[in-house]
């Protein structure tokens, strides 16, 4: 083996680690924090810290059973969470014999230990939530959000006139787009000022996602939308991984796919929009930190994986090569590219072997049917997805004339507790179905061989063969391809 292809491998690898550890630093701080709480107003309440962003959105990371009014108490925010944006949420009763009402307050929390003195009822008065003096970043984005609303004001009256004019090759609407790009030239300015100000704070992140981007107004309706989808990104610090710590990113980020979502009028034009989208989106963070470019790849590869789109999924395959791109989702995107490959039209469906909800040994290649079709259904009680689907589905299949030609094999994907006891009440409502769980859910071997990710997930066999004669995405779909 050639010592000098060892030697710079082995640099590079050392090189890739070092980057790895320097950027991951920026997210972690060197303490946790403590922020102490101090009640009045109401007779007594619970109190959980909730985080807005990371792997733990939602979910209570810190919390206090009960403390009463004029006591104070003390939630820690381990390092690894900061910084960050959370939610305090009081559960709180006015008097001894009261039921309990929630009341949420949102707050930002980085490297500053935090004191606050609150009255649940009234959480969003000024004079019912203090801050101890010296707080500095929730001090900032109220005073950024309060100075925020009045600069836009303006330039909002101002894109709404350019939108709704309809003589647009008039003089007028032509000083009209020149006096709107001043305003946003200056607004945009105003906003890199406040970011140089309180760049040592974590909430100056979240200024840029106000950024006004360009807009073609002397074009057509779809000009107009190429030029924001182009424009989109140019406010945005890409070298900065902290953005990622903020629940705005995603919000924003939504916002773009629907941009390019009003131009879509059918399902070949979304498969071809949105993928395009995304390749814009992923190639402008690509030029920033890896930690932003992997997110970026994440967060296509779950509307993809969501929304059925293969063509989504294929444009993400090269950036699953390039060693900057740090995705937490390289294995499940290159498990759904490889099962877009091995499941296909004419191939045989993978065997599976379960116990039905009866206790019953189930094996798919020795199951008959009267039926001509099966239909394999992948779901999950509590999937929203697969509550609609199968509001139409299950109707529709038990007409007599549709059972003659299709039999549903369910096959649920909930392993929970709470989700398991969703799925045995939910199969009581869905009586001729043959029903079975995969026990260790989207990590079961069925899941697995059927590269099932995520729910529902629906394949439609030859009964007799058990060769796969359609994949159908929605429910549409599978009608017009049983025709």
């Amino acid at each position: 083996m050639n010592k000098r292809f060892v030697s710079q491998g082995f640099l590079l690898f050392i090189l890739l680690s070092l980057l790895m550890v320097s950027t991951l630093h920026l997210y972690s701080q060197s303490r946790n924090v403590t922020i102490t709480i101090h009640l009045r107003g109401v007779y007594e309440s619970k109190i959980s810290l909730m985080a807005l962003s990371s792997t733990q959105q939602f979910k209570s990371i810190a919390d206090v059973k009960e403390i009463k009014t004029g006591e104070s108490a003390n939630l820690v925010v381990l390092r690894e969470s900061l910084p960050g944006e959370f939610v305090l949420r009081f559960d709180y009763k006015e008097k001894n014999e009261s039921s309990s009402y929630p009341s949420e307050k949102s707050i930002f929390i980085n490297q500053q230990d935090l004191e606050i003195w609150i009255n649940p009822k009234y959480y969003n008065n000024y004079d019912s939530t203090r801050f101890q003096k010296g707080e500095r970043e929730n001090e900032a984005f109220e005073l950024f959000s309060k100075e925020n609303s009045n600069q836009k004001k303006k330039l909002g009256l101002l894109q709404q006139f350019l939108i709704n004019y309809d003589d647009t090759q008039s003089m007028f609407y032509k000083q009209g787009i020149e006096e709107y790009e001043m305003r946003r030239q200056v607004y945009n300015q105003w906003i890199d000022s406040l970011v140089n100000v309180d760049k040592t704070l974590f909430v100056s992140c979240l200024y840029r996602f106000q950024y006004v981007p360009q807009i073609a107004w002397e074009g057509t309706e779809t000009n107009r939308m190429m030029s924001m989808i182009h424009h989109y990104f140019d406010g945005i610090d890409f070298d900065n991984p902290v953005i990622t710590k903020t629940s705005k990113l995603n919000e924003w980020m939504n916002n773009y796919v629907n941009i390019s979502g009003q131009m879509v009028t059918n399902v070949v034009l979304r498969d071809s929009l949105f993928p395009a989208a995304a390749k814009i989106a992923i190639e402008k963070a690509k030029r920033g930190n890896p930690i932003i470019y992997g997110w970026m790849v994440d967060y296509f590869y779950r509307g993809f994986e969501t929304n059925d789109i293969p063509k989504g999924m294929k444009m993400l395959q090269p950036y699953l090569s390039d060693t900057n791109c740090l995705t937490s989702k390289r294995m499940e995107i290159e498990r759904r590219l490889k099962g877009m490959e091995t499941l296909v039209k004419g191939s045989m469906a993978p065997d599976i072997l379960l116990k039905d909800a009866y206790g019953g040994n189930f094996e798919l290649n020795n199951y008959e049917t009267s039926s001509k079709y099966i239909l394999l259904l992948f779901w999950s009680a509590e999937c929203g997805h697969c509550k609609e689907m199968i509001d139409f589905l299950y109707p529709w299949q038990s007409q007599p004339e549709i059972l003659q030609k299709i039999s549903v094999i369910a096959i649920s994907m909930d392993d929970t507790e709470t989700e398991v006891n969703a799925w045995d009440q939910k199969i009581k409502e869905l009586a001729g179905w043959k029903h079975m769980r995969a026990i260790e859910g989207i990590n079961s071997k069925v899941a697995s061989d059927y590269f099932v990710l995520a729910t529902p997930v629906m394949i439609l066999l030859n009964a007799r063969t058990k060769e796969i004669v359609s994949l159908p995405s929605t429910f549409s779909q599978l009608k017009t391809d049983l025709q």
